[in-house]
């Protein structure tokens, strides 16, 4: 009798190292476009460790009917995985769709030795197919059953490869004048099918690949198409990016504000635990903002209770130097 095996007992440094090698690992993100996706459960739980939100939009298995609860991939915005880079966390997993893959002499033989297999079984099919239905039409001849109508529907019910030899064979069978006459022919037509019987190559079945085969164009201009990263480098994204990063430093937690009009949600701590505080709008510092639009903008966040920040970035270029400025609106009533 096998004795039970001992339990397996961690302690709590050997848990913390664990813990920390799993928050130190590179996080793979792939890119759909300009969009950058994250699919592995263990790297979304390191992104969330840093602070990196993101939003679920792939469906779940069990349930793909409906859009309440979602699933992998997780999609980040452009600054979050920039961000992650400029981290050193993470890294762009190559699509192998976009590379110019080397012709192999060996899978193109092994492909068509496949598919010369697939018309051998199906030549064997059609043949057996074929003989099948000259027995039918001898055993119902046997049976009394007129000619005519049963080779309309053997006609109707065979594959459309057999019916080119099947068309003589109800012709002869209208034609003969006699029983025996017609049952000589059907065995005379079943031993000749052993001997020249020929299945068109037109007529084999050819499984389709529906996958994409990427773009069809030559190497260089693929790679001159492909996205590299990080994404779009113009003044409006880099202020988006500068305030993404030093709001992360202040500790606090941004979404998307799409919905509310603006850029970011800003989040004191996790979004699952807390309600969102500010509503950012990024500009640019030399940006001019027509009145109507600051007084609609504070005007929505008073009604989502929220405070409206505009955030610009300041003039210096260096990454440790860069100042954000940031501007409160909160619309009140008249004292």
């Amino acid at each position: 009798m096998d004795s039970p095996e001992p339990k397996r007992t961690v302690s709590r440094e050997d848990a913390s190292k664990e813990s920390m090698a799993i928050s130190r690992q590179v996080i793979g993100i792939n890119f759909c476009g300009p969009t950058p996706l994250m699919w592995r459960a263990d790297e979304l739980k390191s992104a969330r460790e840093l602070g990196i939100i993101g939003t679920l939009v792939g469906s779940l298995a069990r349930q793909p009917r409906q859009n309440t609860r979602l699933g992998r991939p997780l999609e980040l915005l452009p600054e979050e995985g920039r961000l992650l880079a400029d981290m050193g966390r993470a890294a762009v997993i190559p699509d192998s769709t976009n590379e110019d893959p080397e012709v192999n002499p060996e899978q193109v033989q092994q492909y068509h030795a496949g598919m010369e297999n697939s018309f051998q079984e199906q030549g064997a099919m059609a043949l057996e197919d074929r003989k099948t239905t000259l027995l039918r039409v001898m055993t119902a001849k046997h049976n009394g059953e007129g000619t005519s109508s049963l080779t309309y529907r053997h006609l109707c019910d065979t594959s459309e490869s057999c019916v080119l030899a099947l068309t003589p064979l109800c012709f002869l069978l209208e034609d003969s004048g006699s029983q025996e006459d017609s049952n000589g022919a059907v065995r005379d037509r079943l031993e000749a099918l052993d001997h020249g019987f020929s299945f068109p190559r037109t007529a084999m079945a050819v499984q389709l690949c529906t996958a994409r085969a990427g773009l069809s164009h030559c190497p260089e201009v693929r790679r001159l198409l492909a996205t590299d990263w990080p994404i779009p480098r113009d003044e409006r994204s880099e202020t988006r990016f500068r305030v993404f990063r030093d709001l992360r430093r202040q500790g606090f937690y941004l979404t998307s504000a799409g919905k509310f009009g603006g850029d970011y949600l800003v989040y004191p701590g996790d979004p699952l635990r807390f309600h969102a505080y500010f509503i950012v709008v990024c500009i640019s510092m030399d940006e001019s903002m027509p009145l109507c639009d600051v007084l609609a903008i504070a005007r929505l966040g008073s009604n989502v209770k929220k405070t409206v920040l505009l955030c610009s970035s300041g003039e210096s270029q260096e990454d440790d130097g860069e100042e954000v400025v940031y501007t409160s609106l909160q619309w009140s009533g008249m004292v």
